[in-house]
């Protein structure tokens, strides 16, 4: 596979993992500084890692970032990758359980920052769900 065919496999999953609302937001103002990190995100990360799904699908993957990224203290990318895993399938109960782990693993403050962050990305989904029932 050519870089350019890893990069619009790339961006292929990164929309159907994050939405395309958020990938045209992260996309939107390419400038010298910043376009080369879009496309190695888009490429590496998303191609070429979240590509080897005969390896270890979606929903696993999603289950290791949310772990991760609340390990990391990553807000933005927590709430994020929450709406991610969401679409890959993994349940709000499952995601409660990611987060009780971080914080026997990782402490009680990742876990208790993780909880409020995802709790924030929760309403905002749930707040878009309803604007868009109400249409």
């Amino acid at each position: 596979m050519t870089g350019a065919e890893m990069f619009e496999r790339g961006m292929t999953i990164r929309r159907e993992v994050l939405g395309d609302a958020y990938v045209n937001k992260a996309t939107s103002n390419p400038n010298p500084f910043n376009a080369p990190l879009q496309e190695l995100v888009a490429t590496y990360c998303w191609g070429w890692n979240w590509g080897r799904e005969e390896e270890l699908p979606r929903r696993d993957r999603s289950l290791i970032n949310l772990a991760m990224i609340a390990v990391l203290g990553r807000s933005h990318e927590l709430k994020i990758h929450t709406r991610g895993a969401l679409n890959n399938g993994l349940t709000r109960e499952e995601i409660r359980e990611v987060l009780l782990q971080v914080g026997i693993y990782a402490g009680i403050p990742a876990a208790v920052d993780s909880f409020r962050i995802v709790n924030e990305a929760f309403a905002e989904i749930d707040a878009e769900a309803q604007a868009g029932g109400a249409e």
